[in-house]
């Protein structure tokens, strides 16, 4: 019974992995045709919140992997001009992995403290750091303006989350074991 209930359950993650990624590279490809701004290099854009929600799902190797593959599938789909950067793509992987990681973490004890901070490091990691050090070294482009863009895109992701962890149905299918009140 076991043996049936793991695979059931690496099934359920490779599903909504799979989904993950999918919504990640729609959002993706859509800021990057349609809403940039500055040949490309300033655009508002969410595609991490599937990835980080990935990482806080499934572990930070699961939030990794599904950051990597949104990343390299959204730039071959897209129109973009430019070459593909590894080092982007790492951040990528990054924000999947830092999220999952932080949220692991069980020394934050409330489940909101460990969803802000699994987005904020995130977020802080992959995308203004490495990113932003990617942007830098294949285009040539300082991109300063990138901390308070994320910081606004990352609290907003961060009480979207929260909000999601509020429901009942989503924290069964998460299989958390917690406090309801924990985000309250």
């Amino acid at each position: 019974m076991n043996k049936r209930k793991n695979r059931i359950s690496n099934v359920r993650v490779l599903t909504a992995s799979a989904m993950l990624t999918a919504l990640s590279i729609v959002i993706g490809i859509f800021c990057k045709n349609f809403l940039n701004f500055g040949f490309g290099l300033f655009r508002i854009t969410f595609e991490n919140f599937p990835i980080i929600l990935s990482g806080i799902m499934f572990g930070p190797y699961v939030g990794a992997l599904v950051g990597i593959a949104s990343d390299v599938i959204s730039f071959v789909l897209s129109t973009q001009t430019f070459a593909i950067s590894p080092i982007v793509t790492l951040g990528a992987g990054l924000v999947g992995f830092v999220s999952g990681a932080v949220f692991r973490n069980k020394a934050v004890m409330t489940e909101k403290k460990r969803v802000l901070l699994s987005v904020f490091s995130a977020h802080l990691v992959g995308s203004v750091l490495v990113k932003s050090f990617g942007l830098f070294v294949y285009y040539g482009f300082l991109v300063v303006w990138r901390i308070p863009l994320y910081a606004a895109i990352a609290t907003l992701e961060a009480i979207i989350i929260c909000v999601m962890m509020k429901n009942k149905n989503f924290h069964h299918f998460l299989n958390l074991k917690g406090d309801k009140n924990d985000l309250q």
